[in-house]
């Protein structure tokens, strides 16, 4: 079997990378290690998490906002088993659209572990140990990335869990402690504590959300507090110790003498960051070069060391995202073709999908203090819009960063209802250099969240919002 080009995993970059490396008339194999294609996103990631936060938020909304809205349901009950029924139904059909469209575009799909027995030849070792060789022209590395779960947490997949298990269990726990709080265990602590599970979160960094606006982080916070959710923010996790029945978590103050204290609960969530899954890809069989982090070393056109292999997504630097795969996986196949593609990293969104949802595009304001340019910037509260009263989404701000020179937008920030879709005309006009002017001078449609958007590009333009 001979390809123009194979590609190592089937998560949205792989996926993508081998349906538009068909487009453009290669003949396009993809080597999946599970059985069903889409990769950690579709299957144990970002669609089925997506379906618990959605089953999770209904629940939340009947036992505290539908009363006030007029309605008047009687008692609720979870039916966790049907939830997680409902979960799975959500994967399987987003797997099985993937697997059409790999028919549609003539690809073709080999089930197995892939490795290089050399640059051109990979070879697919099946689950009944047999194995086939396909030989190929170029090569695309999308495998993805897996957890990470210090040997000193004991991971134990039972009571000390990963996303992967979180996502499968069926009887609401009565108590969860989360290391991380991160996106990872930001967005299934919510899940779990809409449902009435007691949360605690231990991180390390002193704030929630490393790296991410703080006036969007202190929204989201005061948020999650009012839920219930309870921050160890600058502490670490010295010790874990699982039973049959619950997981028991030794936590320290960070640089600090004082005292170390336990959390039982009946589970230990690790959520503190992902790691490279390069594993048994026989990189050394071709010489292809690792930082000490274990990310392929590509060069700007996403090239390994190796000429020919290419590696996108979350196996070479930079957030680990779907879409920043999907867009490297078009990248490389575009390239491959003759074609002279170009990705704007600064603009590709992050999205927390917690309720307020959080977005963000462009640099925050610690960046722009750091590389010393010149800001200004405007801020427009979510309780200040009609649609936000009448839906009672009223928490949250969307902040607009500009130049305080030109005007050019640098960096927009949400928290809010929604903000998973509003962000997007931020990250459209940014593509196009726009000025917080343009961006206030929209109309946006009334009533809406997105007059949130207008009314901050004012004040960060003008120092002149018209709602507050």
């Amino acid at each position: 079997m001979s390809y123009d080009v194979t590609v190592i995993g089937s998560g949205p970059g792989g996926y993508v990378a081998a349906i538009r490396c068909a487009q453009l008339g290669m003949k396009t194999a993809i080597i999946e290690r599970y059985n069903t294609l889409g990769g950690t996103c579709l299957n144990v990631g970002c669609i089925p998490s997506k379906a618990l936060l959605d089953s999770s938020e209904h629940y939340h909304n009947l036992q505290h906002t539908f009363e006030t809205h007029g309605i008047k349901a009687g008692a609720a009950k979870i039916d966790m088993p049907q939830m997680i029924k409902r979960k799975n139904e959500v994967v399987s059909q987003t797997c099985d659209g993937v697997s059409f469209l790999m028919k549609k575009n003539k690809i073709d799909v080999h089930h197995g572990h892939g490795s290089f027995a050399s640059a051109n030849e990979i070879t697919v070792t099946k689950d009944d140990g047999t194995t086939e060789t396909l030989n190929t022209k170029k090569v695309i590395i999308a495998t993805g990335s897996k957890p990470v779960t210090p040997e000193a947490f004991k991971y134990d997949k039972k009571r000390v869990i990963t996303s992967t298990e979180a996502l499968n269990i069926d009887k609401v726990p009565k108590k969860m402690v989360i290391v991380g709080a991160g996106v990872i265990g930001l967005e299934l602590g919510s899940v779990f504590g809409r449902l009435g599970t007691e949360i605690e979160v231990v991180e390390f960094q002193k704030e929630i959300l490393p790296g991410m606006d703080k006036d969007v982080v202190r929204e989201l916070k005061k948020t999650l507090k009012k839920m219930g959710m309870k921050f160890h923010l600058g502490h670490m996790v010295t010790d874990v110790n699982a039973t049959s029945k619950s997981a028991k978590v030794t936590v320290q103050k960070r640089d600090s003498e004082d005292a170390a204290f336990e959390i039982s609960a009946d589970y230990c969530l690790i959520a503190i960051g992902r790691r490279p899954y390069t594993d048994n890809l026989r990189l050394e069989n071709v010489g292809i070069e690792r930082d000490d982090r274990g990310r392929i070393l590509v060069n700007d056109h996403l090239e390994s060391s190796v000429p020919g292999i290419f590696a996108i997504g979350d196996v070479i630097k930079g957030a680990m995202l779907a879409h920043k795969a999907e867009e490297e996986g078009i990248y490389v196949a575009e390239y491959m073709s003759g074609q002279k593609p170009h990705i704007d990293y600064n603009l590709i969104p992050g999205v927390v999908y917690t309720w307020p949802e959080v977005s963000a595009v462009g640099k925050t304001e610690d960046q722009l203090k750091e590389a010393g340019i010149p800001y200004k910037a405007g801020k427009f509260p979510f309780k200040a819009l009609g649609r936000a009263r009448a839906s009672m989404d009223i928490a949250g701000v969307v902040k607009v960063l500009a130049h305080k020179d030109t005007d050019e937008i640098l960096g927009v920030h949400m928290c809010g209802a929604r903000a998973a879709d509003m962000i997007m005309e931020a990250v459209a006009l940014m593509e196009f250099k726009a000025s917080a002017e343009d961006m206030a001078r929209i109309s946006h449609p009334h009533p809406t969240y997105t007059e949130a958007t207008k009314e901050a590009a004012l004040a960060a333009t003008e120092n002149r919002p018209l709602h507050i």
